[in-house]
């Protein structure tokens, strides 16, 4: 595995995320943002943050796979949230908890949590980019 996740002495310790990810792999794959899309273009989840959040983790599982990648491989997610408050954050979990179910992985990887404005349709509540490193 190229990637080895690590919460540091000194920082507190976070159950979502590691706070740092050192990478030992040759090969870089950038991840686009990923959003609640299906194979067709149709949004899932139109209205609800949850099932938004587990389909776009679902796409970026996706597209790591076409590289040869899983969520183990991931040194760094950024997840944009439209509209950000903190008691969305049992939201995001949940869909959190549904993609890594469905996926068989732990995403712990570095990540930042960005409120945003708005994303590129008004449908669209989160999106999520990835940056993996591969053997």
């Amino acid at each position: 595995m190229s990637i080895t996740l690590l919460n540091p002495d000194g920082l507190p310790e976070i159950d979502v995320y590691r706070h740092v990810a050192v990478a030992s792999g040759s090969r870089l794959v950038f991840v686009a943002g990923q959003v609640a899309w299906d194979a067709e273009g149709r949004t899932v989840g139109a209205g609800d943050l949850a099932a938004q959040v587990e389909q776009s983790y679902l796409n970026v599982g996706t597209a790591l796979a076409a590289a040869g990648g899983s969520f183990d491989d991931v040194a760094k997610l950024n997840v944009h949230v439209v509209d950000w408050t903190a008691d969305k954050m049992p939201q995001l979990l949940e869909g959190i908890s549904r993609a890594a179910a469905k996926l068989g992985v732990t995403p712990v990887p570095p990540a930042t949590l960005l409120g945003v404005a708005a994303l590129d349709v008004p449908d669209h509540l989160v999106e999520i980019e990835a940056i993996a490193v591969l053997d």
